[in-house]
């Protein structure tokens, strides 16, 4: 499935670190930072996770919510929360659904291994729901500098 800019966000439903379960319909009329990462506690991760925590409330003045999903379970997205001090909802994909939605299952090769899992990626989806930009294959170093830039440009 290919996503288009300016479509419709594909919809999904995963419980969050909170215990709820969340849709991206629950934030109609924000705009939704969705970013995936492969794995909790990893350096990549974690230093991605953290430059989210640190321009948290850029974003929020921009009137965007913060989602990262990944296919650990809620207990690991709740230990890396506490260690981190993260300020916004991980989502367990765990059947890699969402993932799928969103063409971020990928095979990986690594150390000679291949294996499915997921490619770093960013999605800005604004107040009507609608993919506004993509950012693929993310490097993490300056990759939130450039989602928050590319906000206040789309305001």
């Amino acid at each position: 499935m290919s996503l288009q800019i300016g479509e419709k966000a594909p919809e999904f439903t995963l419980r969050a670190n909170n215990g709820q379960e969340v849709s991206l319909t629950d934030f109609k009329g924000k705009n939704i930072i969705l970013y995936f990462y492969p794995k909790d506690m990893t350096p990549g991760c974690t230093t991605e996770a953290c430059d989210f925590r640190d321009q948290h409330e850029k974003f929020e003045e921009l009137n965007a919510v913060i989602l990262g999903i990944s296919p650990d379970p809620i207990s690991r997205h709740e230990k890396f929360i506490e260690k981190h001090g993260l300020p916004f909802l991980l989502l367990a994909d765990e059947d890699h659904e969402a993932a799928e939605q969103y063409d971020v299952w990928k095979l990986k090769k690594n150390f000679g291994k291949e294996y499915m899992g997921i490619e770093r990626s960013t999605f800005l989806i604004n107040k009507e729901g609608n993919l506004v930009k993509e950012w693929r294959k993310v490097k993490v170093q300056g990759h939130v500098e450039e989602a928050l830039e590319y906000l206040r440009k789309e305001q």
